[in-house]
């Protein structure tokens, strides 16, 4: 605004910051495009108990190499009797990094497994509906 005057430009700024807005959405959606699902199991080694597991988890630098950067933690479950199960959401491009994390950091602590992952609930969800409570 000049002198009272609405500056001419001000109308074009918000439709701008729409496209700009939607490109970002979009550039980053394509980006997790080729993400996976990776649950990892950490079976713990059952002749350790949990303050020998922590020590060696420290002195090999587990908790700065895990989760590599780069993948997002969706759940970290305690399986008792087991372990420890990590889903991660990897870009394909760093199955490698977290491969390479847990080889170098987790293998005195844990035996690991891995196993690719998605998520059905979605394409279920419908499906698990009780009948019977719908009519209540």
């Amino acid at each position: 605004m000049i002198d009272g005057q609405p500056d001419d430009h001000s109308g074009m700024k918000r439709p701008f910051m729409l496209i700009v807005l939607t490109l970002l959405l979009i550039s980053m959606r394509a980006e997790a495009s080729d993400a996976i699902l990776l649950t990892v199991f950490l079976r713990h080694d059952q002749s350790l108990n949990l303050a020998e597991i922590n020590k060696l988890q420290e002195e090999q630098g587990f908790w700065k190499a895990f989760p590599p950067e780069g993948t997002t933690v969706v759940n970290w479950y305690v399986m008792m009797g087991i372990g420890q199960v990590v889903t991660l959401e990897v870009p394909a491009s760093k199955l490698r990094d977290v491969n390479v994390a847990l080889e170098k950091t987790a293998w005195k602590a844990f035996r690991t497994e891995f196993y690719p992952t998605y998520d059905l609930y979605p394409i279920i969800k419908d499906k698990l509906a009780n009948p019977a409570k719908k009519s209540l």
